[in-house]
């Protein structure tokens, strides 16, 4: 693979203005989005080395074969226009949102005659005021049926009202008391809308001012002996906290805020955005989103944010977010436009938001965990998965034990390989591995490098056990799927099938391997990241399995474990590396050491460092600063 893209611009020829950025493939297509306050620096980290790139950064500007950016006035603009791309042309590497199913909303349709109160998944009713999302249809309908009681507006149809205004006579849900429009014959038009007034206000936070307000009306009411309306009035205030019981106060009355918990690894990030009003959490909405190429937490927030408020709808005065986008100034700005009031973006820190923070992060988490595991808990799906794999794959028997491989590195250094192993479609955690590989010319020679070590085992005797220093476990795995290997042989049973992370080169690689080791009766493919495609060795056309299909689900599933395993153990490697290399300077203990860790990553980076730069780190003085550098070599 050459070191330098041969569509990289000339240096000069990017503008060091704001704008937006575009990556596009040989047939046109878009490929990523961004936005940039200066183009020039921007994507220049995008034509760095490729050795130094995030893999999946690499893959993305590799598929593409040309750049195009377009300069605005302000950063304001540059991400306007970055979201107005990005919905036109979903581009496969912006970070790509799944299971956002429709969430049903109650809706007040404030452009009618006479408003009226629904359930819908339709967010685009002409002059309609949207409240929630809410999880499930029955809370919408529950929520309604108390808040009715309260405030007495229309909830029958359109055709229902037409109807009952035309011949005057009430409407059927008028005639149970289940609707108190002008269609039940109790109140004129301009009554009722006094009233939608009042139920909008109460749903927007003001819980408050009503219950004053009733009480007030009932003592009055009362004193002037009309205990008919009083008991009117008792009975609406029943009905307000019999809403409010259903949700308890998580902030100050006064508070209107969004909330957003984002659980994330390396792969996908689960969203939990609470919806609060009048200090209550009025709804609640989950989306997963899977990370084509690696993105920051705060850059992660900024594109949940354009998502979430793009449209204008229902925008608060406060947003709270684990992390504060760099640009968060100028989404401020985006929003105020889009709100016509101020709006904040804000971190939460302390104090009651730091609680409901957590509570966010701990549902999102529980979300991010579900998205991995749902599909592959059903037996009927895992079934037809494995059937569905032997007849695209024309493999003599189901695969009921898959081996994925996937290659990692550095910059071209701390090369790992890791090995998943799932049986019947689930992971067994206790089978995982992970290899070194000291040196290689390429990711294929890799590859055949960690697939010759591992196939040779299988003409091992049984009775042969592997050395305890070489037991690798997943550090994710649970204490009971934490198995060693020293009461069992190394890799004891042969797989079905082998899948290897990657497209054509991996696979010849990994067919090379089979055949120089003499197993050729294990199946084989790769599955590439860039459309999903299935290969074979020897053929020249990928197999394309459908989008939606079991058998495509539980491939990427295995490609992702194994991706999410290499790192794992990288990351682990990395971090004995520069801790073992710091431990030997004088004077510097586990917390400095730490310290270190977390502000430079990695032992290169600290070398590269000058001793000023590393007398930054807090606790590192001038003479330890001065040791640790000329203990590098840099002195």
């Amino acid at each position: 693979m050459a070191n330098v893209l041969p569509y990289k611009p000339a240096q000069g020829e990017i503008p060091t203005a704001p704008g937006v950025y575009r990556f596009l493939d040989a047939q046109g297509r878009v490929l990523y989005v961004g936005k940039a306050k200066n183009l020039r620096q921007r994507l220049s980290n995008y034509f760095a080395p490729l050795r130094t790139l995030h893999e999946r950064t690499r893959r993305m500007v590799t598929t593409a074969s040309s750049v195009e950016w377009t300069v605005v006035p302000t950063d304001v603009d540059s991400l306007q226009l970055e979201y107005m791309w990005i919905k036109e042309f979903d581009p496969p590497f912006n970070v790509r949102y799944k299971d956002d199913k429709s969430y049903p909303f109650m809706a007040v349709t404030l452009g009618d005659e006479a408003p009226r109160v629904m359930v819908t998944r339709n967010r685009k009713i002409p002059g309609a005021r949207y409240f929630g999302p809410y999880p499930k249809v029955w809370a919408v309908h529950e929520t309604i049926d108390l808040m009715i009681k309260a405030f007495p507006i229309r909830t029958c149809s359109d055709a229902s009202y037409k109807r009952a205004m035309a011949t005057g006579r009430p409407c059927f849900p008028g005639q149970i008391g289940k609707c108190g429009g002008p269609c039940s014959m109790k109140v004129t038009i301009e009554e009722h809308r006094a009233i939608v007034n009042d139920f909008v206000a109460f749903m927007a936070g003001g819980d408050e001012r009503f219950k004053k307000e009733l009480t007030a009306r009932m003592r009055a009411a009362s004193a002037a002996m009309d205990y008919e309306a009083a008991a009117r009035y008792r009975d609406q205030i029943i009905s307000i906290d019999a809403v409010l019981g259903k949700s308890a106060l998580v902030l100050p009355a006064d508070e209107d805020a969004d909330l957003f918990g984002i659980a994330e690894d390396e792969l996908a990030a689960a969203v939990q955005q609470f919806t609060i009003r009048g200090g209550r959490i009025r709804g609640v909405r989950a989306t997963t989103i899977e990370k084509e190429i690696d993105i920051s937490g705060a850059d992660l927030v900024d594109q949940v944010l354009q998502r979430a408020y793009g449209d204008g709808v229902d925008i608060p005065r406060r947003i709270l977010v684990p992390h504060l986008p760099d640009a968060a100034a100028d989404l401020e700005v985006w929003l105020r436009e889009r709100r016509g009031k101020r709006v904040e973006i804000a971190v939460a820190q302390r104090g009651q938001r730091a609680d409901l923070m957590r509570t966010a992060t701990l549902n999102a988490q529980q979300a991010l965990i579900r998205h991995k595991t749902r599909r592959t808990s059903d037996y009927v799906a895992r079934t037809q998965a494995l059937t569905d794999l032997q007849e695209a794959l024309d493999l003599s028997e189901a695969p009921l034990r898959i081996e994925c491989f996937d290659i990692s590195h550095l910059g071209g250094t701390n090369v790992v390989a890791s090995m998943v192993v799932f049986e019947d479609g689930l992971p067994r955690k206790d089978q995982y591995r992970s290899f070194n590989i000291a040196e290689t010319t390429d990711d294929t020679d890799s590859m055949y490098q960690v697939l010759m070590r591992r196939l040779a085992y299988l003409d091992r005797p049984e009775e042969e056990r592997e050395p305890d220093s070489e037991v690798v476990t997943d550090p994710l795995a649970t204490d009971a799927e934490v198995v060693t290997t020293r009461k069992k042989p190394r890799f004891a049973y042969p797989p079905q099938l082998l899948l290897v992370d990657g497209g054509k080169p991996q696979v010849e690689a990994a067919a090379r391997a089979l055949r120089d080791s003499g197993h050729t009766e294990i199946g084989l493919c790769g599955i590439a990241k860039r459309l999903e495609e299935v290969w074979l060795p020897g053929e020249d056309f990928p197999v394309i399995l459908p989008r939606t299909s079991e058998s495509l689900y539980l491939l990427q599933r295995l490609r992702d474990e194994a991706h999410r395993f290499a790192i794992t153990h990288q990351r682990k490697r990395r971090r004995r590396d520069i801790s073992s290399v710091l431990e030997e300077v004088p004077g510097l203990g586990a917390s400095r050491i730490k310290a270190l860790l977390k502000h430079f990553g990695s032992v290169s980076a600290l070398k590269g460092a000058t001793s000023e730069q590393i007398q930054e780190v807090p606790g590192i003085g001038p003479a330890l600063a001065q040791s640790i550098h000329s203990h590098l070599g840099n002195g």
